[in-house]
Protein backbone atom coordinates (compact mmCIF):
# COMPACT_ATOMS: atom_id res chain seq x y z
CA UNK A 1 0.00 0.00 0.00
CA UNK A 2 1.27 3.51 -0.82
CA UNK A 3 2.16 6.01 1.88
CA UNK A 4 -0.78 8.17 0.70
CA UNK A 5 -3.14 5.20 1.14
CA UNK A 6 -1.66 4.45 4.58
CA UNK A 7 -2.29 8.03 5.72
CA UNK A 8 -5.86 8.02 4.34
CA UNK A 9 -6.55 4.68 6.05
CA UNK A 10 -5.24 6.00 9.37
CA UNK A 11 -7.44 9.10 9.11
CA UNK A 12 -10.51 7.06 8.16
CA UNK A 13 -9.89 4.56 10.97
CA UNK A 14 -9.75 7.44 13.48
CA UNK A 15 -12.90 9.08 12.04
CA UNK A 16 -10.97 12.22 11.11
CA UNK A 17 -12.42 14.44 8.39
CA UNK A 18 -10.00 15.33 5.60
CA UNK A 19 -9.91 16.38 1.98
CA UNK A 20 -7.61 14.96 -0.69
CA UNK A 21 -6.42 16.82 -3.76
CA UNK A 22 -4.72 15.18 -6.73
CA UNK A 23 -2.75 17.80 -8.66
CA UNK A 24 0.13 18.37 -11.05
CA UNK A 25 3.56 17.76 -9.47
CA UNK A 26 4.54 20.65 -7.20
CA UNK A 27 8.11 21.50 -6.31
CA UNK A 28 7.73 24.52 -4.02
CA UNK A 29 5.48 25.47 -1.13
CA UNK A 30 3.95 28.21 -3.28
CA UNK A 31 3.14 25.75 -6.10
CA UNK A 32 1.60 23.33 -3.59
CA UNK A 33 -0.55 26.07 -2.03
CA UNK A 34 -1.79 27.18 -5.46
CA UNK A 35 -2.62 23.59 -6.47
CA UNK A 36 -4.60 23.13 -3.25
CA UNK A 37 -6.31 26.52 -3.40
CA UNK A 38 -5.00 27.31 0.08
CA UNK A 39 -2.73 29.91 1.67
CA UNK A 40 0.99 29.07 1.82
CA UNK A 41 1.00 29.49 5.61
CA UNK A 42 -1.28 26.50 6.23
CA UNK A 43 1.11 24.20 4.40
CA UNK A 44 2.92 21.82 6.73
CA UNK A 45 6.51 21.63 5.52
CA UNK A 46 8.19 18.46 6.82
CA UNK A 47 11.96 18.63 7.26
CA UNK A 48 14.06 15.57 8.00
CA UNK A 49 17.08 16.57 10.04
CA UNK A 50 19.97 14.70 11.56
CA UNK A 51 20.26 15.79 15.19
CA UNK A 52 23.57 14.47 16.52
CA UNK A 53 23.35 10.82 15.38
CA UNK A 54 19.58 10.47 14.99
CA UNK A 55 17.18 11.60 12.26
CA UNK A 56 14.11 13.51 13.46
CA UNK A 57 11.18 15.05 11.60
CA UNK A 58 10.34 18.74 12.05
CA UNK A 59 7.14 20.34 10.69
CA UNK A 60 6.83 24.07 10.17
CA UNK A 61 4.44 26.42 8.37
CA UNK A 62 5.41 26.43 4.70
CA UNK A 63 5.65 30.23 4.82
CA UNK A 64 8.50 30.12 7.35
CA UNK A 65 12.04 28.79 7.70
CA UNK A 66 13.42 26.67 10.52
CA UNK A 67 15.96 28.16 12.92
CA UNK A 68 18.53 25.41 13.38
CA UNK A 69 19.94 27.15 16.48
CA UNK A 70 16.56 26.86 18.22
CA UNK A 71 16.31 23.17 17.28
CA UNK A 72 19.87 22.50 18.39
CA UNK A 73 19.23 24.24 21.73
CA UNK A 74 15.89 22.47 22.34
CA UNK A 75 17.36 19.05 21.54
CA UNK A 76 20.56 19.80 23.48
CA UNK A 77 22.45 18.71 20.37
CA UNK A 78 26.05 19.24 19.38
CA UNK A 79 25.34 19.06 15.66
CA UNK A 80 22.35 19.42 13.38
CA UNK A 81 21.88 19.33 9.62
CA UNK A 82 19.28 18.61 6.96
CA UNK A 83 19.16 15.09 5.56
CA UNK A 84 20.63 14.83 2.08
CA UNK A 85 18.38 13.80 -0.82
CA UNK A 86 20.11 10.41 -0.74
CA UNK A 87 19.57 9.95 3.01
CA UNK A 88 15.95 11.04 2.68
CA UNK A 89 15.33 8.49 -0.05
CA UNK A 90 17.22 5.74 1.79
CA UNK A 91 15.24 6.31 5.02
CA UNK A 92 11.79 6.99 3.52
CA UNK A 93 11.85 6.16 -0.23
CA UNK A 94 10.55 9.73 -0.70
CA UNK A 95 11.83 12.76 -2.60
CA UNK A 96 12.13 16.28 -1.17
CA UNK A 97 8.72 17.96 -1.01
CA UNK A 98 6.76 14.72 -0.69
CA UNK A 99 7.40 13.98 3.00
CA UNK A 100 4.16 14.00 5.01
CA UNK A 101 4.18 15.63 8.47
CA UNK A 102 3.87 12.36 10.39
CA UNK A 103 6.22 10.41 12.57
CA UNK A 104 5.21 7.04 13.95
CA UNK A 105 3.28 5.00 12.82
CA UNK A 106 3.58 6.53 9.31
CA UNK A 107 7.31 7.36 9.31
CA UNK A 108 9.68 5.98 11.91
CA UNK A 109 10.90 9.29 13.35
CA UNK A 110 10.37 11.40 16.44
CA UNK A 111 8.10 14.27 15.41
CA UNK A 112 8.36 17.94 16.35
CA UNK A 113 5.92 20.65 15.24
CA UNK A 114 6.61 24.37 15.25
CA UNK A 115 4.12 26.55 17.10
CA UNK A 116 3.40 28.33 13.77
CA UNK A 117 1.45 25.25 12.67
CA UNK A 118 -0.74 25.38 15.79
CA UNK A 119 -1.83 28.94 14.93
CA UNK A 120 -3.65 27.76 11.79
CA UNK A 121 -7.13 26.23 11.76
CA UNK A 122 -6.09 23.67 9.16
CA UNK A 123 -2.96 22.05 7.78
CA UNK A 124 -2.29 21.02 4.18
CA UNK A 125 0.55 18.77 3.09
CA UNK A 126 1.93 16.58 0.35
CA UNK A 127 1.17 13.04 1.41
CA UNK A 128 3.93 10.81 0.13
CA UNK A 129 4.08 12.20 -3.40
CA UNK A 130 4.41 15.48 -5.25
CA UNK A 131 0.90 15.01 -6.71
CA UNK A 132 -1.30 14.09 -3.72
CA UNK A 133 -2.20 16.47 -0.91
CA UNK A 134 -4.34 16.25 2.18
CA UNK A 135 -6.07 19.10 4.03
CA UNK A 136 -7.37 18.55 7.55
CA UNK A 137 -8.06 20.39 10.82
CA UNK A 138 -4.88 21.23 12.71
CA UNK A 139 -6.50 20.13 15.98
CA UNK A 140 -7.11 16.65 14.50
CA UNK A 141 -3.57 16.55 13.11
CA UNK A 142 -2.06 17.42 16.49
CA UNK A 143 -4.13 14.85 18.39
CA UNK A 144 -3.24 12.15 15.87
CA UNK A 145 0.43 12.96 15.41
CA UNK A 146 1.53 12.94 19.07
CA UNK A 147 4.08 15.60 18.14
CA UNK A 148 6.15 17.64 20.53
CA UNK A 149 5.28 21.29 19.89
CA UNK A 150 7.82 24.07 20.39
CA UNK A 151 8.88 27.25 18.59
CA UNK A 152 11.68 26.74 16.05
CA UNK A 153 10.78 29.14 13.25
CA UNK A 154 13.04 32.03 12.33
CA UNK A 155 11.90 35.44 13.45
CA UNK A 156 11.57 37.77 10.48
CA UNK A 157 13.96 40.68 10.89
CA UNK A 158 12.96 42.65 7.77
Amino acid sequence: MSLFANICTLLIDRNIAFRTIHHQPTFTSEESAAARGEEVKIGGKALLMKVDNEFKLFVISASLKADSKKIKHYCKAKSIRFASKEELFELTTLVPGSVPPFGRPILNFDLFVDSSVVENEKIAFNAGSLTDSIVMKTSDYLSLSNAVVFSFSQIDTD
